[in-house]
């Protein structure tokens, strides 16, 4: 990575200076890992809820339909053989957890490899949100606006923005956070919920300079 440091914004989205780049966000991208990482958030997310009834669920079909020979039809036990309308169903889903496992080493990895993929695209920046305090979600539209000075409406493919609070130490992230929530185009998201997958998602990235650190020192470990 050549990037060794990114924009620091104040509250109206000017730059005022410069923040470097930590080691943990400078760390050379690997496909595999961030791939993985973007498997394991999108099957664990899936609510396994699925379910279908055997034949031995299905209500009825306790009789059989008619006698075995004589008939000149085929043989039946059941009304509610997988073979027949409203039947059971063979090897359909049950309810089932997709969870899969991936070690916090792996984890972190991934999120820093993401953060520095965003780095080396200039997409990252980091604002102090000490004076950042959008009451009106009109007010953290034209805060974006600022940042990507595009014409391009919500509805015609604007960029899409992640906005990564510190719900701790930022004074303001419940107003950010209720600001942004109904922008379509914005993600606002506390950093220690962040993935891999969100990251990976959105074109640009704005930190909070206490949410940016903390995870930075979360990578790093």
């Amino acid at each position: 990575m050549t990037t060794t440091n990114i924009a620091l914004l104040d509250a109206n989205g000017k730059a005022v200076g410069k923040i470097d780049v930590p080691a943990a966000f400078a760390r050379e991208p690997k496909v595999a890992v961030l791939h993985f990482a973007v498997t394991r958030h999108l099957a664990n997310r899936r609510a396994g809820t699925a379910d279908t009834k055997t034949r031995d669920e299905v209500s009825g079909g306790g009789k059989k339909p008619w006698r075995q020979k004589g008939t000149g039809r085929a043989r039946a036990g059941s009304i509610r053989s997988p073979l027949w309308r409203k039947g059971g169903v063979v090897f359909g889903p049950h309810p089932r957890s997709y969870n899969i496992a991936m070690n916090r080493r792996a984890r972190r990895a991934a999120l820093g490899m993401a953060v520095a993929g965003k780095v080396a695209d200039g997409a990252v920046s980091v604002i102090d949100a000490t004076a950042f305090k959008p009451e009106k979600t009109k007010e953290f539209a034209a805060f974006v606006a600022r940042i990507d000075p595009s014409d391009k409406s919500e509805r015609n493919g604007a960029t899409r923005v992640l906005f990564v609070v510190n719900r701790e130490k930022d004074e303001h992230a419940a107003l950010i956070e209720r600001a942004g929530r109904n922008l379509a185009a914005v993600s606002v998201v506390p950093y220690g919920e962040l993935s891999a997958h969100a990251l990976l998602g959105h074109e640009r990235v704005i930190f909070t300079k206490n949410a940016y650190e903390a995870l930075a020192e979360v990578c790093r470990a």
